[in-house]
């Protein structure tokens, strides 16, 4: 048997906030799920993505502490067209999340930007140029 990626998760501070952040990206996320302490959503092919508050890692693992410093992780959101890369980044820095880099045309033949989660988490945006 071979291992396969079922699932990418996240340790979040506040869930509520991260769950808005990800909806925003059309994430079909369960709704009411702001106080749950373990969310999922499927992705499209079946992919998972889990939220887990910091309580709850901290549940099994006591010494856990939040990690410092750089992207812990990287997710990036394909789409449609260079417009909407831009179009996106706007709408979430305008509902108060943090730009780390402007839209711009990348030398590999993409629009590409990269927002932060409130967990500072970077979320790049990117379409094919053409």
């Amino acid at each position: 048997m071979t291992p396969r990626l079922d699932a990418i998760g996240l340790v979040v501070a506040d869930m509520a906030a991260s769950l808005a952040f990800y909806r925003r990206l059309g994430l079909d996320i369960p709704a009411d799920a702001e106080s749950a302490p373990h969310v999922e959503a499927t992705l499209r092919g079946g992919l998972r993505m889990l939220w887990d508050t910091e309580d709850v890692i901290r549940s099994f693992e006591p010494d856990w502490t939040r990690p410092e410093g750089s992207e812990r992780l990287g997710l990036a959101f394909l789409c449609d067209s260079p417009a909407e890369v831009d179009s996106v980044y706007a709408e979430l820095t305008a509902a108060g999340h943090q730009g780390h880099l402007k839209p711009w045309d990348a030398e590999w033949g993409q629009r590409y930007a990269v927002v932060l989660d409130p967990d500072g988490c970077a979320v790049s945006l990117f379409a094919n140029a053409s």
